[in-house]
């Protein structure tokens, strides 16, 4: 036998690069590494190998892994330290572990219960003499396997916000009775209404999947006695296992966390994840992020509870490239389909069986059941716990569908293992928090990043490598809708854009039928599809990414948010509001997410509160209010403030003093007294009411819209027209920053016509174009009234159609010009010199034209309903 010695040459080398070079001596299966790998590394060695956390950006097929491993080989052989790669699922570490041998680099396999890893394999990593390749949960866990990790490689970051933050969080089901003594403990941090619903026996109607957040200050005062019924439930066993777990890690901050409630379930977390308490995940030298799509936006930082993540971004070389081709299909946006639903499950089971099987990506449990019983026993249903190890149970058989729950990424289906891959509803339904933070406070800007995200790694599940391909079907209302915004698309890589842009284009105005003739021609990949490619490329070489409104300031604000949460965890008030402060400030006014802004507000008011209470504060207490007052100012209209009077927020609603009249009457009262003398001159306010009048009662186009600018300044706008801007809104009226109105007028149309889709997406852009134009973000409580005689709404148009837009028609415009000529003429007779703000308050009431109450009679039919 031999003995093994030290290679000696190894201390030698300085950088991965050389390290590569290195283990290419006398492999003829090693290429060379690629340009674009040469300049990550290099950048990394210049420039970020000494941070704390670094993240690069490499899509699919850019070879990631191997420069993860390069750099992990190099802190391992070089520094000598102890490296952990780690991964979303036990197959993706198998893969990864296969992969890093194969570079040569030396690595074990530590994955399923620890009791049974290698005793050597661990050794290896132990001693510093392999990279342990592992999972995320053997890190983020009430007991860590890998606690002594001295450099960490998190691969598919961008896929890793749900197993990051569940040691954190307890999750109880309504079946549990930890549930309902919850609820009970916490009766006072819920409005009264809220309360009573969630404790009624049955759920009826949108309430059965709405989320409530319950009072911080309510949960705060409460601690003590939620932990004393959580240890209650547990010593009874009634609680699940997670949440006993999730009950060790969050044992003495309770009162530091955020409770969110829907009829279903309950969900107990920080907003922010304590990651810098977890000396697991806190300890290593350098935490360094893999993932194909990073964003621009902070998302990484919160997901992490990171206060700063260095970024090397993707190389120019592969901005434009993608990896493999992929047909985007929207079934329900065709012309039969969008009418009728009742075929649809037969075409799909129809195209599934075509091509043997299929990928079912779904948010959350319920959509995936609904899809299950949907196809009923046509296919053969394969669920994640089947792959867990390997994916065989699935691509060995024909006729099957794999359907995942909040899972789309992790998964490799190359080439024939499947060719279509179906997305059914908007991926942005994840735990409560994150459904709170979408559908009751409507804050989708600070998500877009994370839902972009899983379209784009859902819809790259089936195609791995530069000459793969698949379709990709698009199911869901809410889906359909989102991926028509053009800056959710403008957002995406360019190839992608191209994709899912011509998707679009070629699901609406044909019929299924169609539809299935374009899939086998692209499943043929024969000449028919050899034009779609050439159009494609050029629509790719357009392409520009631009990032939503707001991303810079979500980026900004991102690191105050997490240091906030670090405070807020240690019971650290006065530094969290102090970074709560900034926080607000990087949101405040431009282009920033006002409803996210809103929720930021509340934190701090309720933060100040408590503080304001320990110090006996009085100047405190006056500071929670301020920021209470701009909680409602910046939030209103959300789902979230309807219900924002718990008992525990007494105090609040005490404080604020009595606001009779509403911020947008103010404004419009204001503006009106402004440009009274102007506009209400003797010897022309007739006439020029009378000609906007004729103006709306006819049907001609631009003097129409020429009438709608007109009626916006006697309703108190800011108001103007498109000036000749095919994109822009007939009119826009803007008050201030309380809310603003957009106008699309179809004032031609027949009332036997049907509104189409495009017009619907027009509308549905007019906010964002409003927002461009200004350079700042539409207030919470925006809306888009689309006016036309038409009485017939296409199914598609409905499908693409945005919340904030609403139908009106011709004679509901006229009922609010003629409301305003009241006030108008009213305020005349008083004259111009004595009519104070006050004055004009009461004719727009008297005349039911204070915006207050004309927007809401108007808001009454959502074209999406």
């Amino acid at each position: 036998m031999a003995f093994r010695t030290r290679n000696s040459s190894a201390a030698a080398l300085s950088t991965p690069k050389a390290i590569f070079e290195n283990t290419r001596v006398g492999r003829q299966d090693l290429q060379e590494l690629w340009p674009h790998q040469e300049s990550v590394l290099t950048a990394w060695t210049d420039k970020h190998q000494d941070a704390s956390d670094v993240a690069i950006e490499l899509p699919t097929g850019a070879g990631k892994t191997l420069i993860a491993g390069l750099i992990g080989e190099f802190e391992r052989s070089v520094r000598g330290r102890r490296v952990t790669y780690l991964c979303p699922t036990k197959q993706l570490a198998r893969q990864c572990h296969a992969q890093l041998l194969s570079y040569g680099l030396p690595a074990v396999l530590l994955i399923g219960p620890v009791a049974q890893w290698n005793s050597a394999d661990r050794a290896r990593y132990s001693s510093a003499s392999a990279i342990a390749v592992s999972v995320g949960s053997h890190v983020f866990n009430s007991n860590p396997a890998l606690v002594d990790s001295q450099y960490m490689i998190v691969d598919d970051a961008h896929a890793a916000d749900s197993y990051v933050s569940n040691p954190w969080s307890i999750n109880l089901e309504r079946k549990e009775t930890a549930y309902h003594e919850v609820l009970r403990v916490l009766k006072d941090s819920f409005d009264p209404l809220v309360l009573g619903r969630l404790q009624q026996d049955t759920a009826a109607g949108q309430f059965a999947s709405d989320v409530y957040l319950a009072s911080p200050v309510g949960v705060m005062s409460a601690a003590a006695a939620l932990e004393q019924a959580l240890k209650a439930a547990q010593g009874e066993t009634e609680i699940n296992t997670d949440a006993v777990y999730a009950l060790k890690m969050l044992e003495g901050h309770l009162g530091q966390c955020l409770v969110f409630a829907s009829y279903r379930s309950l969900q107990i977390r920080p907003f922010i994840p304590p990651t810098h308490a977890h000396t697991a995940f806190d300890s290593p030298k350098q935490r360094l992020y893999m993932s194909a799509t990073l964003g621009e936006g902070g998302e990484l930082e919160r997901s992490f509870g990171r206060t700063k993540i260095s970024r090397i971004p993707t190389p120019p070389e592969w901005a434009k490239r993608g990896t493999g081709r992929r047909f985007f299909m929207f079934p329900e946006l065709t012309t039969d389909f969008a009418r009728d639903k009742t075929d649809l499950a037969a075409w799909i089971v129809a195209l599934t069986k075509q091509v043997g099987r299929s990928v079912v990506l779904t948010p959350d449990r319920r959509t995936g059941e609904d899809f299950e019983e949907w196809v009923g026993d046509s296919l053969s249903i394969v669920h994640a716990k089947d792959i867990e190890d390997n994916v065989s149970s699935f691509t060995s058989q024909q006729d099957a569908a794999l359907v995942l729950t909040n899972r789309y990424d992790g998964l490799d289906l190359p080439d024939d293992d499947c060719r279509l891959v179906v997305i059914d509803g908007l991926p942005s339904r994840g735990d409560l928090q994150e459904r709170f933070l979408v559908g009751s406070l409507g804050a989708l800007d600070v998500l877009q990043e994370r839902i972009r995200s899983r379209i784009v790694q859902g819809a790259g599940r089936a195609t791995r490598n530069e000459d793969d391909y698949a379709a990709v079907l698009m199911l869901g209302d809410d889906l359909s809708s989102f991926c028509t915004r053009l800056d959710v698309r403008n957002a995406m890589r360019a190839e992608l854009n191209a994709e899912v842009s011509f998707g679009l284009e070629n699901s609406l105005g044909i019929d299924s039928d169609e539809m299935k003739d374009n899939f086998n021609a692209f499943l043929a990949q024969g000449d028919m599809w050899a034009e779609v490619e050439s159009d494609l490329a050029d629509r790719r070489d357009e392409a520009t990414v631009v990032h939503p409104p707001g991303t810079a300031q979500l980026s900004a604000a991102s690191k105050d948010e997490v240091a906030a949460s670090q405070a807020a965890w240690q019971g650290d008030w006065g530094r969290a509001l102090e970074h709560a402060r900034k926080v607000v400030d990087s949101l405040t006014g431009g282009r920033a997410p006002q409803r996210y802004a809103s929720f930021w507000n509340y934190l701090a008011a309720c933060w100040s509160l408590v503080l304001a209470e320990k110090r006996q504060d009085a100047g405190l207490r006056e500071t929670s209010m301020d920021y209470y007052r701009a909680c409602r100012s910046s939030g209103r209209g959300t789902l979230w403030m309807s219900y924002l009077h718990a008992p525990a927020d007494h105090d609040f609603e005490t404080g604020t003093p009595a606001e009779d009249v509403d911020a947008v009457d103010e404004v419009a009262a204001a503006n009106i007294l402004q440009s009274f003398t102007q506009v209400a001159r003797p010897n022309s306010f007739a006439n020029e009411i009378a000609r906007i009048r004729s103006q709306l009662l006819a049907t001609e186009a631009t003097p129409y819209e020429e009438a709608l600018v007109h009626l916006g300044v006697l309703a108190g706008a800011e108001s103007d027209g498109n000036h000749g801007a095919s994109s822009a809104p007939d009119a826009s009226w803007i008050f201030s920053t309380n809310s603003w109105v957009g106008w699309e007028a179809k004032s031609e149309s027949l009332p036997e016509g049907e509104l189409g889709a495009k017009d619907v997406r027009q509308a549905g852009s007019h906010l964002r174009y409003i927002a461009s134009s200004r350079g700042e973000s539409a207030p919470s409580d925006s809306v888009v009234f689309l006016v036309t005689s038409q009485k017939r709404v296409h199914p598609s148009a409905r499908a693409i159609a945005e919340d904030h837009v609403y139908l009106v028609t011709p004679q509901q415009v006229l009922e609010v010009f003629d409301a305003h000529t009241k006030a108008w003429h009213a305020l005349r007779a008083r004259g111009s010199n004595v009519i104070t703000t006050t004055d004009v308050l009461n004719a727009l009431k008297d005349a039911n034209a204070l915006p207050s109450l004309w927007i809401p009679k108007l808001r009454k039919n959502p074209v999406k309903q």
